[in-house]
């Protein structure tokens, strides 16, 4: 992935992805694109990593949004929908992942930290949906709906102006607001809170949470009970009342 997306597996099973660009606000031009598609690639595909943190270098910006002297120069119109790394979407993940935004998160830097499962934000933090300031659109937005109220995720697409991360929290975009020294260690905290579960059990959590985003609630009461069969079957299912029962932390397999 070389140097524009900068990959850490950590010991205790968290990979901390770095959009290594601050000279040019990590924005999203082709090497960081190809960058963070390898960073999740290998995320993904590693049994020992369980939780990913995704964050920028520099002070300044997480992620200023899209490349937009790469698109004046390729005439760019609609963007393929492959053409950016985002979890869940144009990138297959079954494990949980955290923004931890360090500075300006525009436009396409939005889309990242709205694409995480969760996300901590530094008190320097800003938030912007500002296609409308450069003429583009921002159909990748449409989510959020299930995460902000209506009127707020109106009024912050028709005016692209920016908002402060304590604004982001209190409307429910950013889980932990922390201060610029203490971001990473906010964000790792939060992951080891997430590898305390059992794997299974947290697979299922999270994909119970986003098959009630898309459906109904008997469909998706349905189809949650399926998505935790595994969950229930497995050897952490007898283990964690067990660990309970003895008094002593569970030992998860996974399995």
């Amino acid at each position: 992935m070389g140097d524009a997306v900068l990959f850490e597996a950590r010991d205790d099973g968290v990979a901390v992805i770095t959009l290594n660009r601050p000279e040019s606000r990590n924005c999203l031009a082709r090497d960081v694109r190809e960058g963070l598609y390898a960073a999740w690639d290998r995320f993904e595909r590693d049994g020992r990593l369980r939780v990913a943190v995704l964050t920028g270098a520099g002070q300044k910006a997480f992620c200023a949004g899209g490349d937009l002297k790469e698109m004046v120069e390729q005439g760019l119109r609609e963007p393929p929908r492959d053409m950016f790394p985002l979890p869940y979407d144009t990138v297959e993940l079954s494990k949980p992942t955290i923004a931890a935004v360090n500075g300006a998160a525009f436009a396409g830097g939005w889309m990242l930290a709205q694409a995480c499962d969760l996300c901590v934000a530094s008190t320097t933090a800003t938030f912007a949906i500002s296609e409308v300031k450069v003429g583009r659109s921002s159909p990748w937005a449409s989510p959020l709906i299930h995460m902000i109220p209506q009127r707020i995720m109106m009024e912050l697409l028709l005016t692209g102006k920016p908002i402060t991360a304590q604004r982001a929290y209190e409307i429910g975009l950013v889980n932990r607001v922390s201060d610029p020294e203490t971001l990473m260690g906010t964000a790792l905290d939060l992951a080891r809170d997430i590898l305390a579960g059992a794997p299974l059990s947290v697979q299922a959590a999270r994909e119970t949470v986003m098959l009630a985003t898309e459906m109904g609630r008997s469909a998706a009461l349905k189809a949650a009970r399926h998505a935790s069969e595994l969950c229930y079957n497995s050897e952490d299912a007898q283990e964690g009342p067990r660990a309970f029962a003895e008094k002593r932390p569970p030992q998860w397999k996974g399995r």
